[in-house]
């Protein structure tokens, strides 16, 4: 009688252990949708600004999403076929997958929380040198010139720091700038030859400049990539717990029914 019960409770455990796996692969598919959005979401809105920085460290964070999603949404089906065929191979394999993306996952949030921690002393040192020196520079990439433009343009700021900051530039002090003493992409207004002008009422003259603006639109998009990815990377180390017992149930069942032959 006790063998019987035993047997029943064991079966009864395996289904809901199947059942709460199917639920956690809907859930995991889910958070690995977000993940790659938000790696995708990441590169594609203000992807110019990537180019002002000094390192790839938030680039890498954002493509290691994008990798890392990719996975789970695949995994996701992987998992759900490994269920339903009860097979303890396709169920380790599904395991491994588990633990490998749970690692990538771990590894963007930590980078992007260790880049976070270190952004504002990055762009104090880095933005003013790129935009002073590299702006309108011929043999210097393109790319920089319209993030620059584009930084000032979205965040209605001028200079690294404040408009004053523009006198040192390379592009101002030459003749190319035809007696601009700003780029027109700080103008509030943009029309040929409006940098000329300077006074508060034609160009944007914003508290902290542009270092400000792009250090708080860079860290809010590093909390959502830190935080996501540590979020279902602890899904995912749940969803690798109950895969084990599973697996052990199965492994339990498959050597009761050996022993009865």
């Amino acid at each position: 009688m006790s063998a019987v019960y035993k047997d029943d409770q064991e079966d009864w455990l395996t289904v809901c252990l199947k059942y709460l796996l199917f639920v956690f692969n809907f859930l995991f598919w889910v958070g690995g949708a977000a993940v790659l959005g938000v790696g995708v979401w990441t590169l594609v809105e203000k992807s110019d600004y990537l180019s002002l920085l000094a390192s790839s460290t938030f680039a890498v964070s954002a493509y290691i999403l994008i990798l890392a999603g990719g996975l789970v949404v695949i995994t996701g089906f992987l998992g759900c076929c490994a269920v339903i065929r009860e097979q303890r191979s396709c169920l380790s394999t599904y395991f491994s997958c588990l633990l490998l993306i749970f690692l990538i996952e771990l590894v963007a949030g930590v980078l992007a929380y260790v880049y976070y921690q270190r952004l504002s002393e990055e762009l104090k040192q880095h933005l003013n040198q790129t935009m002073t020196e590299n702006y309108a520079q011929s043999g210097k990439e393109e790319a920089i010139t319209l993030a620059v433009d584009r930084l000032q343009q979205d965040f209605k700021c001028c200079g690294s720091n404040n408009s004053h900051d523009w006198m040192q530039s390379v592009y101002i002090s030459s003749e190319l700038a035809e007696r601009r003493v700003v780029p027109d992409s700080c103008c509030k207004t943009i029309t040929p030859h409006c940098g000329r002008r300077d006074h508060p009422s034609n160009i944007y003259k914003v508290e902290g400049g542009c270092i400000t603006k792009l250090e708080q639109f860079l860290a809010d998009h590093l909390l959502v990539i830190g935080a996501v990815g540590i979020g279902v990377a602890c899904l995912q180390l749940a969803g690798a717990v109950l895969t084990a017992c599973f697996i052990y149930l199965l492994y339990k069942e498959e050597e009761e029914d050996f022993g009865t032959m």
